[in-house]
């Protein structure tokens, strides 16, 4: 199949990778109704089209944090990459600086902050989830100023990790009985592309940026019974003043999606604000992250960067968001499904998928700008 959507990359990532990896980066938490919410709340919004507008030089380019971007794009986390392809992140990240965008380097990556740093040619933004260990998050983060990361996301939406039910039926993470290694196994055997690319070639096939917290983990598998004991629950908005401590550069909150805790994080001191739902992987019955953003947009207004996160399938969907308040979108599934179904290229070509929709749909409501996208765009 040649691909010409996000979504044919998904079907192309399923075939691909083994189910249980499959499952993981596509599932959510309980019967995923935000998960689907995210999507179909984009589809609900209808563009409103205007015609006979001298639409013949179209900016796509914006700035974030002093970062330009060649569009309002950012790829977004994305736990365990490096398992859906070989060294994933690092293949990742090249493409996204190849297309002159950012790419945000989840904690839960397979390669760490340095390798992708070589890779791409330039430092990626990092989100940090913060453990008990607060010993280990301080040296973490002199560790990413040293590197030069330009941006520091603080995850906030996970005191404590959502049920997934795709990955409990796969066994990923806990459950499955004593036949869930024999299912593994025959997963990567059935899956030779990928077992010959990841499992042979892409080790090693630890979460490098955190390893050291977790010597106990002899691989990734061995890692979610760690989560669920050290991800910290106690963590508070008087944390951020600790964290501001160690970190000079922008912090953008991750995981608003109230306008009272939008508020909070301005008083906090907070450059930016990432309105998510985790893309429907933690409470499920929220709101998604486009509907909770117009009241947030409001709340803030220019007091801070406000991004979105989840849902976003294409180019009109970044349009969309922009509409409603956003300054651009960190785009999650999309960079995950071609990075597993093609590696870098897949990304790359993504990634112009992307800039292709934003344009047809800049030009056909007759916005020439991004900076100008504002609800105007949107018919009702």
């Amino acid at each position: 199949m040649t691909p010409a959507s996000i979504m044919d990359y998904r079907e192309l990532a399923r075939r691909r990778i083994p189910k249980v990896l499959f499952d993981y980066v596509d599932g959510g938490s309980y019967a995923e109704a935000t998960l689907a919410r995210n999507i179909a709340d984009f589809e609900d919004l209808a563009l409103r089209q205007r015609v006979l507008k001298d639409v013949s030089q179209i900016q796509l380019g914006t700035e974030l944090f002093g970062q330009k971007l060649s569009m309002p794009v950012v790829l977004s986390p994305i736990g365990m990459a490096g398992m859906y392809a070989r060294r994933g992140e690092a293949q990742a990240a090249k493409a996204a600086r190849d297309a002159g965008i950012a790419m945000c380097l989840s904690s839960l990556a397979i390669c760490d902050a340095a390798e992708v740093a070589k890779a791409a040619g330039a430092p990626p933004w990092y989100q940090l989830y913060v453990i008990k260990d607060r010993g280990f998050t301080e040296n973490l983060l002199h560790r990413l100023a040293e590197l030069g990361c330009p941006v520091l996301a603080l995850t906030v939406d996970l005191p404590m990790p959502g049920m997934r039910y795709r990955d409990v039926r796969s066994g990923l993470f806990g459950g499955g009985g004593m036949a869930t290694p024999f299912k593994r196994a025959w997963d990567g055997i059935t899956h030779p592309d990928w077992l010959i690319d990841v499992m042979l070639h892409g080790g090693p096939h630890t979460f490098g940026n955190i390893a050291p917290a977790i010597p106990e983990a002899r691989g990734v598998m061995e890692f979610w019974p760690w989560v669920t004991k050290n991800f910290d629950p106690t963590l508070t908005w008087a944390d951020v003043a600790w964290i501001r401590q160690h970190w000079k550069g922008p912090l953008v909150i991750k995981g608003i999606l109230d306008p009272e805790d939008a508020r909070e994080a301005v008083k906090a001191g907070a450059d930016g604000i990432v309105v998510s739902n985790h893309g429907g992987r933690q409470l499920d019955g929220v709101l998604s992250g486009v509907r909770a953003l117009p009241p947030i947009a409001d709340a803030v207004g220019d007091d801070l960067t406000v991004i979105m996160d989840g849902g976003v399938r294409s180019g009109l969907d970044v349009v969309k968001a922009l509409a409603l308040g956003a300054k651009a979108c960190f785009v999650g599934r999309a960079w995950a499904y071609a990075v597993a179904a093609r590696g870098g290229p897949g990304v790359a070509h993504v990634l112009q998928i992307l800039r292709q929709e934003m344009t047809m749909a800049m030009a056909l409501t007759g916005c020439t700008d991004v900076k100008d996208a504002g609800r105007q765009l949107l018919a009702g």
